[in-house]
């Protein structure tokens, strides 16, 4: 095997094609990885945005209740700390979030993408 094709034949493989990566798995592996990724992805995105919505929104429920359970505890932060400290975790949700869809997406079952890549054939027909 060279180092450039880079295939492992055994459950699935890794193919390196013109700077992409793509996963080969089988296709219950891939229908596990694709739904939850996705689930994944979906759920951090939309936390991050409700995270941004309490940053910036003075009435937002999340808002209070982050400030009841930090006064619960005896910490009372200033609004513009809290509303930094929010923003900043919300952007990482959604990086998170996107993250995951990418990585999601590097998986594929066999027979899928484009199908000279499948056959084993070179390409220099022409």
């Amino acid at each position: 095997m060279s180092s450039s094709d880079d295939r492992t034949d055994t459950q699935g493989s890794v193919r390196a094609d013109e700077g992409g990566r793509d996963v080969v798995v089988p296709m219950r592996l891939y229908k596990t990885v694709t739904v939850f990724s996705t689930l994944i992805a979906v759920v951090a995105v939309v936390f991050g945005f409700v995270l941004l919505d309490a940053a910036t929104i003075r009435l937002s429920l999340l808002r209070r209740l982050v400030i009841g359970a930090l006064q619960m505890v005896g910490v009372s932060p200033p609004a513009t700390v809290l509303s930094a400290i929010l923003a900043v975790l919300g952007l990482a949700s959604i990086a998170f979030g996107a993250g995951v869809y990418v990585l999601g997406t590097r998986f594929r079952a066999r027979g899928m993408g484009n199908p000279q890549e499948d056959a084993d054939e070179s390409s220099d027909n022409g």
